[in-house]
Order: C-alpha cells, then sequence, then structure tokens
C-alpha cells in the first residue's frame, strides 16, 4: 500500500490556508479541518509587495517604528476642550461667503454624488446666493464658487459634509498641541441638508440653527467657558455609546453641562424650549462633537516624518480618500467609495443608496465609532450584524494598529484602550481592512438617509500609501 493510500484510509487532521472553500469541502466529509484566514500581503500586488520589502527593511522599520510611536503619543495625550460655537466666516482658516466646504477629498461639482449636490444647491439657498434649488444648481456649476474639502480646514462635516458661512460651528482646541477643529452643528435625524434633503422644511431650519441654536450655544458656551470632551467621550462609551451612530449617552451629557448656561442666558423662554425640544428629538447632537474630538487629536499627530499612520479617512459618496502622517499636507490617496451593507427603511432598496459618504469615518481614525463597537451593543439593529460580531470587530481593530489609548477604554474587553494609530503597514501585511459604521443617504438629491449599515476604505487607497512611503525611503 502506498503512503498516500494509507494517509486516505486514516482519520485526517487538516490545517487550510487560503481559500474557506476547501475548508468547507473536507468538512462536507465529515473530516477534522482547521481553517487560517491568510491571504498575500498587499493583496498579491508585486508593486505594493515590494514596496513592503523596503519598509520592512531593519534601518527603515526602526524609524518607522519612532516615528509612528511618536505619533501615538500625540493622539493619546490631546486633551481636546470645547471652547466656544462660532459662525463658520468668523471661525474657520479660509472660509468666504462663496466658499462650500465638503466631505471626503477633493471633488468637483460635476462629480459629486446626488446626496451632495443636493446639500450644496442647499447651502446656497440657504446663504441667499441662489432664490431656489436650480438656481443654485446653475451657480454651482459656474465656477463662481469655491469648493474645498473640510479638512483642507481644519474641520469635518457629516455625510456631505456641506459647510456655508452662516452655518455655526464648534469650536474645539487641542490643548497640549494648540491646534483647533471645527464642525458644523447637527441637524438631527430629519430630512436634512447633509443627507442631501433640500426642500424649504430644510432651509427654515438651517434659518432657526443660524438665528436662534446657535446664538444660544455660543453664549451659553461663553458662560461655560470650556468643557472637557476628551473625559466626557470617555464616560460616554462606558455608558454604551460607540460615539459614531450611537450617541444617547454623549448627547445627555453634553446638554446636561450646557443647560444651567443656556437657561442663564438672555434669550426668551420659548427660544430655550425650542433647543432643548430640538435636542430631544434626536441623540445625534453630540456626534460631531465627537468628530471634532477626532479630527484635532488626529491632526496634532500629522506630518510626523516617517510615520505610516493613518490621520485622516474620508469620503465625498464617489472617492474614499486617507492621508498619512509621514506624507503629510494634503496629500490624498483615492479609491473608489464602497457600498455600505446594512438595514434600510422601509420602502427602500439597495438600489436606492448612494455609495460611502462624509467626513465620519475620523471617528474610526481615532478608534472610536466601528473600533469602539463592543462599547455599544444597542447600535446592531441600526447597522446590521449580531452583538459578537460587533465586539469581534473592536478586537480585530488591534491587528491593524500601533497601540491603544488607556484615557478612553472599553468595558467589556476588560477596560481595554480603543485600538490607536491604523497603520499603513499593517493593514497590508494582514488583509484586515478597518471597519466603519455610517449612514446610508440616498442616490438622489433632496431625499435624505434611508438606512445604515458597516463598509471599509478600498484597499488600493493603501497601496498607493504604502508605494508612495517606500519612495520616501
Amino acid at each position: 500500500m502506498t503512503a498516500i493510500s494509507t494517509l486516505f484510509a486514516s482519520p485526517l487532521s487538516v490545517i487550510n490556508v487560503g481559500a474557506q472553500m476547501f475548508a468547507q469541502d473536507v468538512e462536507a466529509q465529515n473530516q477534522k479541518v482547521t481553517h487560517l484566514d491568510w491571504r498575500p500581503p498587499g493583496g498579491g500586488n508585486p508593486e505594493v509587495i515590494a514596496a513592503l520589502d523596503v519598509l520592512s527593511r531593519t534601518d527603515v522599520a526602526e524609524r518607522i517604528a519612532v516615528a509612528n510611536a511618536k505619533a501615538v503619543e500625540r493622539i493619546v495625550n490631546s486633551q481636546p476642550i470645547l471652547t466656544g460655537y462660532g459662525q463658520a466666516i468668523d471661525v474657520v482658516p479660509g472660509m468666504t461667503k462663496k466658499t462650500i466646504l465638503h466631505a471626503g477629498p477633493p471633488i468637483e461639482f460635476e462629480r459629486m454624488a446626488g446626496a451632495m449636490k443636493g446639500a450644496v444647491t442647499g447651502a446656497l439657498v440657504f446663504e441667499g446666493l441662489a432664490k431656489n434649488v436650480d438656481e443654485a444648481y446653475d451657480l454651482a456649476a459656474s465656477g463662481e464658487i469655491t469648493f474645498s474639502p473640510c479638512h483642507e480646514h481644519d474641520s469635518v462635516g457629516s455625510m456631505a459634509g456641506v459647510t456655508s458661512a452662516s452655518m455655526f460651528m464648534h469650536v474645539v482646541e487641542n490643548r497640549p498641541y494648540g491646534n483647533h477643529s471645527y464642525t458644523n452643528l447637527s441637524e438631527q435625524l430629519a430630512k436634512i441638508l447633509r443627507m442631501g434633503a433640500n426642500d424649504q422644511s430644510v432651509i427654515d431650519r438651517l434659518n432657526w440653527m443660524r438665528d436662534v441654536f446657535g446664538p444660544i450655544l455660543r453664549d451659553a458656551m461663553i458662560s461655560a467657558k470650556e468643557i472637557d470632551l476628551r473625559m466626557m467621550l470617555a464616560q460616554a462609551l462606558h455608558m454604551g455609546d460607540e460615539a459614531h451612530n450611537r450617541n444617547n449617552a454623549g448627547t445627555t451629557l453634553l446638554i446636561q453641562a450646557l443647560a444651567p448656561h443656556i437657561l442663564d442666558s438672555d434669550f426668551s423662554t420659548k427660544d430655550k424650549q425650542d433647543v432643548f425640544n430640538f435636542v430631544a428629538s434626536s441623540d445625534y447632537f453630540s456626534g460631531p462633537t465627537w468628530m471634532a474630538v477626532s479630527k484635532a487629536a488626529m491632526d496634532a499627530a500629522h506630518n510626523i516624518e516617517d510615520s505610516t499612520i493613518v490621520t485622516t479617512m474620508c469620503r465625498n459618496g464617489v472617492d474614499f480618500g486617507i492621508r498619512v502622517s509621514g506624507i503629510g499636507g494634503n496629500t490624498w490617496f483615492t479609491g473608489p467609495a464602497q457600498v455600505v451593507e446594512g438595514p434600510l427603511f422601509a420602502g427602500f432598496t439597495k438600489a436606492d443608496r448612494g455609495l460611502d459618504i462624509g467626513d465620519s469615518a475620523i471617528t474610526e481614525t481615532f478608534g472610536i465609532g466601528g473600533f469602539a463597537m463592543a462599547c455599544a451593543p444597542a447600535i446592531v439593529p441600526l447597522v446590521g450584524g449580531t452583538v459578537s460580531e460587533a465586539i469581534e470587530y473592536s478586537r480585530s481593530m488591534r491587528q491593524i494598529t500601533t497601540d491603544t489609548n488607556p484615557n478612553i477604554t472599553i468595558p467589556i474587553l476588560d477596560f481595554a484602550g480603543i485600538a490607536t494609530g491604523i497603520d499603513v503597514v499593517k493593514v497590508e501585511q494582514t488583509g484586515i481592512l478597518p471597519v466603519i459604521n455610517t449612514a446610508i443617504a440616498h442616490k438622489d438629491a433632496g431625499i435624505g438617509m434611508i438606512g445604515a449599515g458597516i463598509t471599509a476604505p478600498p484597499l488600493e487607497t493603501f497601496h498607493k500609501a504604502t508605494i508612495a512611503l517606500a519612495q520616501r525611503f
């Protein structure tokens, strides 16, 4: 009897590497099999593998390790403080009356997704630059409006991210490093501009936010002086938030801190009641706040020579873009925006979905949101999946990050810190992509949010960054 015949005549114990279908075939034969989830580094791309060889050289790897340790130190030691609210024209660097900031990497109006075009045209009507949406569309396409990514103005914006001169912004100071970040106020979760809606009800709400909501918050913060957002964020995660799509605790904590100062303001009782009712209409009031926190921390880690840490992940509904600390500046590595998989609201189908959009992935870049879903089992019905999968997301993100952040911890994982410092090299070596949980906007302008779910960046953004990093060495 040959050796191979003897092998198949006895019980098998198989280790399968690669395609899982082979393990399933062995299991179908009632044999013991262990599947190893492995994929070639760099997705098997020869150019990327060559770049990884450069980055793994001893001298280069040592320089990267030192730089990444410095970057993570700056992320962990960041202490974002809410110092005020002000109109974009007064606080955002580079803002003008004819500037429209948007989410994601740079994009021209003609290429924008439906939701972003809807938000742009609505903002132009809100600013009084156009009488109606049709006129606004012509103006947006005329070349008279300056379009620029929020991220290139120390800012971030939810979903379409459209920010115009009159909108009120959070002003967040990163106390140890002196940098600032900005983001506009939540419109809550109705038919809203950031989701691409732009009818008169949307404009009316924006007018009220400009004339009442923003000024009340501004005056409240003049009285409060400052709010420690890092401490508040850590507490919110311990209370069941992940601070991207679930913000029940964070919103409660933030409005609790602001409430005495709102009540002491000179506005009418009705205006104050309207503000409290508006905040109570949705838990998303604090969502933009945590985006500004994350932006402040990640900007502090940007522009560190030799670092392979991702400091920005964002999308505009057409392109997904990342920035890397060691490349610095406004160098973007882009790939196609991805589909978001998750539950849709009644009446909508997969054909209605727009592609991934928004700057809110700055939360995952920092280590909350999808990275912290183990804190928030109640988010599962919104984005899909199971509680065990939510916990596994938080565990698996440790494989592609440099360290953990001891200031913001996850109770169910023995109070381990959130995974911090996405490393381009580790993403390439493991094939594990950062997980992002996010809302889903309709593909067409004027409709708004239709669901929520899970997505990830396109791998090619990391391929491009890896090759560019290797070229620097």
